[in-house]
Parts: C-alpha cells; structure tokens; sequence
C-alpha cells in the first residue's frame, strides 16, 4: 500500500480524498481510476484527514448502500420528476 500511496501526485491523493468524502463516488469508481482497493483509501483518509474528520467520514461511510456498486445495482435512487425540464446544448428546452 504505502509503494503505491508513494506513488500518487499531491493532486490525485487530493482526489482520492475528495472522491472518498463524496457519498455517491463508490469505492470501485476510485479503484477503476487509482487502481487502490477499499483498504488502501482508508488508510489514505485516516493519513490526510485530521482524526476528528476521519472518524466522522468513517462513521457516515460505513455500511452506506451508495458507496458500493454491488449493493445500489438494484436500487433506483434518483428521482426525476415528469414535470422537470430537459437541458440540451446548455439551453432549456421548453415543456410541450
């Protein structure tokens, strides 16, 4: 772990950081793009946060469906209203 930690510019642990603290980045998308399994980000977390901070993200993360591709597969979590609007070619289209 801490070969490939070495390994990562300030900007991508930067980005492993900010994609960890997101709730709907799964673990897996940080692994696709960083090549570092579930572990390897805790460890990267528990290193650049403070510990009040890394215990708090801890906390939220643990067991949260969104943060695992296997678990939100068959979840449909977002809504989308009938109602709302289609953005296009960075217009709004009008409802029919």
């Amino acid at each position: 772990m801490q070969e490939k930690y070495k390994e990562l510019r300030p900007e991508e642990i930067d980005r492993v950081v900010e994609m960890a603290w997101e709730d709907r980045t799964p673990f897996e998308a940080i692994q696709a793009q960083f090549s570092l399994s579930e572990q390897q980000v805790i460890k990267i977390m528990r290193t650049e946060m403070l510990s009040s901070s890394f215990r708090m993200w801890r906390k939220r993360v643990q067991g949260r469906i969104t943060k695992h591709m296997k678990l939100t597969e068959n979840l449909d979590t977002r809504f989308k209203s009938n109602m709302q609007r289609q953005i296009s070619m960075n217009r709004i289209s009008k409802r029919v």
